[in-house]
């Protein structure tokens, strides 16, 4: 057994690796963090190995002491990061992007290219949509929203020219969940009869989970990606994005990353690494027991139409989140995401769910009215009108994003100040 494999998860998230060729000093408790954007190479023969060696598929950067040459490329912080989050995702390797949607970007862009096709859950993050919808389609690649949780309609979607499968769960904002295993199992049928180079690749957007709470690859999706700004950086002060998957497809991933201007910076990686990661399952821990007793006292407030909790027991999904929503030790972990309905019809919840988030901002100092989300802080925001305004309307509802919907982010505050404040808003309307 491997030293690193004899402690528990939880350990080698504050410490890392026992050792890492990313950086020569081992005596540091903290990583050191880069400040230069370009490495001193001592010999052009030193220069062209490490040109040589960056993307190289034949080269393995977890075992090759790294060339460094210019921060675009790779660098010590960033390297040890991705490191760490291959290791919590359970993935085979880990590329950092200087945001969320860089990561999600590159994800799809290195499967498809004009005239190829994508499958994805309606319900996704708005901007992710207007990848999709308004960006990729330019460039001709096709796209078809499906529910993934009706495999019969998934697979009907499918085409020839199908490269990907696209989907979040817990989704963005509805907290639907999808069967990871079922996803991963009906692709694995549909690539049976295709030639390698034609086959469905699946990606999951990880970040309402976190890797704390639910770890897709084990249940046999191919790429995980995250925006490192929410759960994982957990602070709100840093963007950061990342891709855990195959390592046959690192060098793809690191040329789109090279070539497409999307990297992270040393002190984004050096930010998550020392506070965000080594914090992150006492976070969530004590976010996702707070997010209980909210969720419980929303599902029995007569101005509440209806809460999306996977920890409840009126989760329509309970017994598909008590399957794969499970933390590093093992033991059920719904997460610290709320989504919830205020009552009316849909022209006078919306206005109702707008005047929640107004009270809350002028009112509230536990509940902060901000769009992002997996912050030590409670966030609530308005998906309808904000996070996902560039979803049409009428797709809005086809999603199940209701006009009277609120999606809170528990945060580390005092449950008891949460709750009085909640309180408080729901009374104003």
């Amino acid at each position: 057994m491997a030293r690193d494999e004899a402690y528990r998860d939880r350990s080698v998230l504050i410490h890392g690796k026992f050792r890492s060729e990313k950086w020569d000093f081992q005596d540091h408790i903290l990583p050191p963090i880069t400040t230069a954007v370009a490495f001193r190479l001592r010999s052009a023969t030193r220069g062209a190995e490490g040109f040589k060696q960056f993307a190289n598929p034949d080269v393995d950067r977890d075992t090759a002491k790294p060339i460094y040459i210019y921060d675009r490329l790779d660098e010590p912080c960033v390297g040890l990061l991705e490191e760490t989050l291959a290791f919590a995702e359970k993935g085979e390797c880990a590329v950092c992007f200087g945001t969320g949607m860089g990561a999600i970007a590159a994800a799809i862009g290195i499967h498809v290219r004009s005239g190829d096709h994508m499958v994805y859950h309606p319900a996704i993050y708005g901007c992710t949509y207007s990848h999709i919808v308004n960006w990729l389609s330019r460039f001709g690649v096709a796209s078809t929203p499906v529910r993934f949780n009706c495999l019969d309609d998934v697979v009907e979607a499918v085409r020839p020219e199908t490269r990907v499968l696209y989907f979040e769960s817990p989704s963005n904002p509805t907290m639907e969940l999808v069967d990871l295993e079922a996803v991963a199992g009906l692709v694995r049928q549909l690539n049976a009869d295709r030639p390698e180079d034609r086959r469905i690749y699946t990606v999951i957007d990880n970040t309402f989970a976190s890797p704390y709470a639910q770890r897709p690859l084990t249940h046999g999706i191919d790429f995980v990606v995250h925006s490192l700004t929410k759960h994982v950086s957990g602070f709100g002060a840093t963007m950061g994005g990342a891709i855990v998957g195959p390592r046959r497809f690192e060098t793809d991933l690191l040329l789109y990353r090279k070539d497409f201007g999307g990297s992270m910076t040393p002190d984004a990686a050096w930010h998550i690494l020392t506070y965000g990661i080594p914090t992150l399952a006492m976070r969530i821990e004590h976010q996702q027991k707070t997010a209980l007793r909210v969720a419980e006292f929303l599902d029995l407030h007569p101005k509440v139409s209806r809460v999306h909790y996977p920890g409840l027991d009126s989760f329509p999904q309970k017994a598909l989140a008590l399957r794969q929503m499970r933390d590093i030790d093992g033991d059920f972990s719904p997460g610290a995401m709320i989504f919830f309905e205020v009552v009316g019809k849909a022209d006078e919840c919306y206005r109702a769910a707008v005047q929640v988030c107004d009270h809350l901002a002028a009112n509230a100092l536990s509940v902060t009215l901000a769009v992002s989300l997996g912050q030590i802080r409670t966030l609530v925001e308005h998906p309808a009108s904000m996070t996902h305004s560039a979803i049409p309307p009428d797709e809005q509802l086809k999603a199940g994003i209701s006009p009277g919907g609120i999606r809170l982010s528990i945060g580390l505050e005092d449950e008891r100040d949460i709750l009085r404040d909640l309180e408080s808003a729901l009374e104003s309307i």
